[in-house]
């Protein structure tokens, strides 16, 4: 992996960090199928929140950090 690259997945994981701490989680819809009988069908929609964990973000945050430092002494 060159340097460059390195520095921009770097980047791209600090991006991803910032996203994780503005956004609380990703919502997402299901659909479950309540009744079936005949001709008559009965369906719900769920919603649920997949949440995201501010240390995931942190992780991703000094991830990004370290890639970048590393790219740039690299490429020093």
């Amino acid at each position: 992996m060159n340097t460059k690259s390195i520095i921009q997945v770097g980047i791209a994981l600090i991006f991803l960090a910032i996203a994780a701490f503005i956004y609380p989680g990703v919502t997402y819809t299901s659909r479950e199928q309540l009744v079936d009988f005949g001709p008559v069908q009965a369906i719900a929609e769920i919603y649920k929140i997949l949440p995201l964990s501010p240390l995931m973000g942190g992780l991703l945050l000094v991830g990004g950090i370290v890639l970048v430092v590393v790219g740039v002494k690299k490429s020093s």
